[in-house]
């Protein structure tokens, strides 16, 4: 059921790409020149949401315009971060198979995805926020200049965040989900719903920043979600902040060469 949700976002969210690259070519970021090539139906319905989520928006903006922004970011949560939380349910799985085989009751795994998946929910609403923002920006003229450096901004922050330690306790949670869900195992599916939400804090924690990054590279390029998707799985598995920092100073450098653009 979960590999079929992350599949199902991607599918959307690669359908938009290729729309969206199509439509605007060259503003869709690094990569967007790969999807053109690909041809991809998009359903009416798609299509509708597609303009919902990149139209700009005066200051403001409209309810349908954030609801469609916050349905977006969580398909990118949904697509980006729950392959990462893999080895997590894994484990809470192998946890409950254990205490079933005692004759235990068990809290089904999807109330821990659930809890889990809330956090990323909320967040995303956030980053809608700062989606429309972004569009209202866009749809400024005399604004316009200010988006390379807003583009620099976001990347500064998810560059500097990479050698923080607050990234580095987080980052430690998440790479050792065993002792959390041993030590916190419960038959109750309230307290197993709420240990679902602090795993998502601290999978939030790991990466808001590196959702960051979508600002910069466009927030349809799917070739930067699947990079980044692919990164955080890795970051999580890799002992270590090596991979962390080798990031962190990729995007600084990101950063002053778009500064550099845009003065």
């Amino acid at each position: 059921m979960l590999a079929l949700a992350v599949s199902l976002s991607w599918f959307v969210l690669i359908a938009m790409s290729v729309r969206s690259a199509t439509v605007a070519p060259g503003e869709s970021g690094p990569g967007a020149e790969l999807l053109p090539s690909m041809p991809f139906p998009l359903p009416a319905f798609l299509e509708q949401f597609l303009q919902l989520c990149l139209t700009p928006n005066p200051v403001g903006g409209s309810l349908a315009s954030y609801a469609a922004l916050s349905l977006m970011w969580f398909l990118m949560a949904l697509a980006m971060m729950l392959p990462s939380a893999a080895p997590m349910i894994r484990t809470y799985c192998e946890i409950a198979d254990t205490a079933r085989a005692r004759g235990e009751k068990v809290v089904h795994p999807l109330v821990l995805v659930a809890g889990y998946l809330l956090v990323w929910l909320v967040a995303s609403l956030g980053f809608a926020g700062l989606s429309l923002g972004v569009q209202a920006m866009a749809a400024t003229p005399a604004l316009t200049p200010v988006q390379g450096m807003a583009g620099a901004a976001a990347l500064i922050v998810a560059g500097l965040y990479q050698f923080s330690g607050l990234k580095e306790a987080c980052l430690k949670k998440c790479r050792n989900p065993f002792t959390t869900l041993f030590s916190r195992w419960s038959t109750r599916p309230s307290r197993i719903f709420r240990l679902g939400i602090d795993q998502g804090v601290w999978c939030l924690g790991c990466c808001w920043g590196l959702m960051l990054v979508m600002f910069a590279a466009g927030l349809m390029n799917v070739f930067w979600m699947a990079l980044l998707a692919l990164f955080t799985t890795v970051e999580k598995q890799v002992d270590g902040r090596f991979p962390g920092r080798v990031a962190g100073a990729i995007l600084l450098v990101w950063a002053a060469a778009l500064l550099l653009i845009s003065a």
